[in-house]
């Protein structure tokens, strides 16, 4: 009978052993930092405006020029008219630019500009940057685009 409540005990303490060493390893192992913001709308850096940015055929394409939408308006909800637009981005994690050298070339009305030439070569995480001047003012915004 004694023997038998020796091999519980040992077993129990195995157990007991394994759980510690399972909930130090959970404990100590990296926690994975958040992904980009992937919204598709967003302030710009200082507040002038409000950006939002889309595929113009509604699907982000790897491998293919494509053309996205940008839609400006004032912090206010009116849109912006007659900004100039540069445009520049590429890979955070790998440092290189874009493949391409997109660029606002319409602007269509009630605060939207086409920007033309965007590329993708490669899935991942890509930043597109805009630079924006308009009657408000200079402001900025940055896009995250995972593919």
């Amino acid at each position: 009978m004694a023997s038998i409540w020796r091999y519980i005990l040992a077993g129990l303490g195995l157990a007991a052993l394994l759980i510690g060493i399972v909930a130090a390893v959970y404990v100590t192992l990296p926690q994975s930092a958040p992904g980009p913001d992937i919204s598709r709308s967003k302030k710009t850096a200082g507040g002038l405006f409000v950006a939002s940015f889309e595929p113009e055929r509604g699907v982000v394409r790897q491998g293919e020029l494509q053309s996205w939408l940008l839609t400006l308006k004032t912090a206010a909800g009116a849109p912006v008219e007659g900004a100039a637009i540069t445009v520049s981005g590429g890979m955070p994690r790998h440092d290189h630019g874009l493949p391409t050298s997109p660029q606002a070339t319409d602007y269509l009305g009630d605060g939207r500009y086409r920007i033309d030439g965007v590329k993708f070569t490669m899935s991942g995480w890509w930043q597109l940057r805009f630079a924006i001047s308009a009657a408000a003012g200079s402001d900025s915004v940055v896009f995250n685009i995972v593919l």
